[in-house]
């Protein structure tokens, strides 16, 4: 199985086949409407708006598995981004991304880049701090760790790179802008 070969839900629980995406880059990735990292999707739209004419998407699936940072409705969830952040992307229904409910399109994402580390600086050791106290072995998984965890897949749909939450937003815009 390739990510084209999965399907997911929209907000309104129609099917979204991920081959409409074949021969784009996306960047999929799971958001929350009341985390520290929500202003992310502020520069999520803007590499939206900057480089979809040239085959860019981005699948956003709201997920409330960490720390209960999305609590709403998907309609509740799609009025948040769109008032705060004005996004133009398409939004999943809120699902699970870890754990027997996860979607098998993240139990594939995450078996084809796992788990790297925060990198470094003070978010960095935030993060590693607080896994530590909820999972001591956090490190030796591939699952995802907190809200805003990124994977970058090529035009071919190849799962090319995995971005954590701590992970400078300018360095993702550049490793797409790449494959573009």
């Amino acid at each position: 199985m390739g990510v084209y070969d999965y399907v997911l839900k929209n907000g309104a629980g129609e099917d979204v086949a991920m081959k409409d995406y074949e021969g784009k880059v996306l960047l999929v990735v799971n958001t929350a409407t009341g985390c520290g990292f929500t202003p992310q999707y502020k520069e999520i739209e803007e590499m939206y708006e900057k480089y979809h004419d040239k085959g860019f998407d981005v699948i956003d699936v709201p997920c409330n598995q960490f720390a209960g940072q999305t609590p709403g409705t998907d309609e509740e969830i799609h009025e948040f981004c769109q008032l705060h952040y004005n996004t133009q992307f398409p939004q999943m229904k809120k699902s699970d991304v870890n754990g027997e409910n996860e979607l098998p399109l993240f139990t594939y994402l995450k078996s084809q880049q796992g788990f790297k580390g925060f990198g470094k600086g003070p978010k960095a050791l935030a993060m590693s701090a607080m896994l530590k106290k909820i999972d001591k072995n956090y490190k030796e998984n591939p699952d995802i760790k907190w809200n805003f965890t990124k994977f970058l897949i090529d035009r071919e749909g190849n799962v090319v790179n995995r971005f954590e939450p701590t992970e400078d937003m300018k360095v993702v815009d550049q490793e797409v802008a790449k494959l573009l």
